[in-house]
């Protein structure tokens, strides 16, 4: 059974550079595992780190019931996937994939096989005689995928595959890799920037930042229980309403409105208030039992199938509050009241960012 294994991982450059802070995680098979977070947060380095193009400073890097920490690449038992294809140009499709079987002396038949094989299944087979220069930019993707499926390897490692592609054939590779994974048993480490991809191709998610593990988890976990105030800013657009408010006694005052707190052990002086705008919506009479909020529309910003809609909360114009609508709904009013259903609300503490427990 293929498993990676990442045991208290560092990369030190010096005392103000440390892109990777003791990460520990793991990878079984079947898993497809992305690595999310902004430019500069560790995602890539720890890649790097698995594949043997960087020297941790210490830590464990474990493949199946190997330790690779300090093997070289090549004798790692990885296949790896770059941003920018890295195909050899004089060499046509069929050799590009076949190349790294040819190093290691795999029969011709069984080289042909393998690469017949990758090809139909990656729609490639009428492309094998070409040379990269003739092809687009999925098909070249496609044919560096298909050069790292051939190898059958114990770990499959992706850098930002999909970032050089435009915004329609991202999403039409973006479908075509996770029914090819799918069926792959080896597991997969996938490194993005782009939360879409994380959601859509991942079996779990860990979101990175600053050179550490913020959470770990499966897609929906990430989504609906953040378990930190970053976590829950970065993933999700339009972005998480995020809000500071004062506390008094039991209640967040939004404004002049209270909103009742959870029960929490000792009440805060302050606590961060996160509503996604899908789940805030716009009162409709009289609602019985629900918090609702008062506030003036001053910007509607149509994305098709909703309007993004943003509303300035009354006694408090520093707030805002931006919510999802239907897209064919006309704003007669500026004056709109909001409900924000208590089990969809995300607590937070001020000073740490962490998720405050549910009592």
């Amino acid at each position: 059974m293929s498993k990676l294994e990442l045991k208290n991982l560092n990369k030190t450059y010096n005392p103000k550079v440390v892109p990777v802070k003791d990460i520990s995680l793991d990878v079984s098979e079947g898993e497809f595992l992305t690595l999310l977070g902004p430019s500069g947060c560790g995602k890539s380095t720890t890649l790097r780190l698995i594949a043997g193009l960087e020297q941790p400073t210490r830590g464990e890097i474990r493949i199946g019931d190997r330790n690779v920490t300090y093997l070289r690449p090549g004798d790692r038992d990885i296949a790896m996937v770059f941003q920018s294809y890295a195909l050899y140009p004089h060499m046509t499709v069929y050799e590009n994939m076949a190349s790294s079987l040819k190093i290691r002396k795999i029969s011709s038949a069984e080289i042909n096989r393998l690469v017949t094989e990758v090809a139909e299944s990656l729609g490639l087979t009428e492309l094998v005689d070409h040379k990269p220069g003739k092809l687009s930019g999925g098909q070249r993707q496609r044919v560096a995928l298909g050069r790292a499926l051939v190898r059958q390897p114990a770990v499959f490692l992706l850098d930002e595959p999909l970032s050089n592609l435009d915004a329609l054939l991202r999403e039409k590779v973006r479908g075509e890799l996770k029914q090819l994974f799918a069926s792959q048993k080896a597991p997969v480490v996938y490194v993005t920037h782009d939360q879409t991809e994380a959601m859509t191709l991942s079996t779990k998610i860990a979101v990175l930042n600053n050179g550490s593990v913020q959470q770990l988890d499966p897609p929906h976990l990430i989504y609906t229980r953040p378990a930190n105030q970053f976590v829950a800013g970065f993933v999700g657009s339009p972005q998480i309403n995020l809000l500071v408010l004062k506390c008094q006694g039991n209640f967040a005052m939004l404004g002049n409105f209270p909103v009742p707190l959870p029960n929490l052990p000792t009440m805060p002086p302050e606590i961060v208030l996160g509503i996604r705008p899908e789940h805030v919506s716009f009162a409709e009479g009289t609602e019985a039992g629900e918090t609702t909020i008062k506030g003036e529309v001053y910007l509607v910003e149509n994305l098709g199938m909703q309007n993004l809609v943003s509303v300035r909360v009354k006694g408090l114009e520093s707030v805002t509050v931006r919510a999802l609508q239907p897209g064919d709904k006309n704003w007669n009013s500026s004056i709109v009241e909001l409900i924000f259903p208590p089990r969809l609300i995300h607590w937070f503490d001020v000073k740490t960012g962490d998720r405050l427990p549910d009592f």
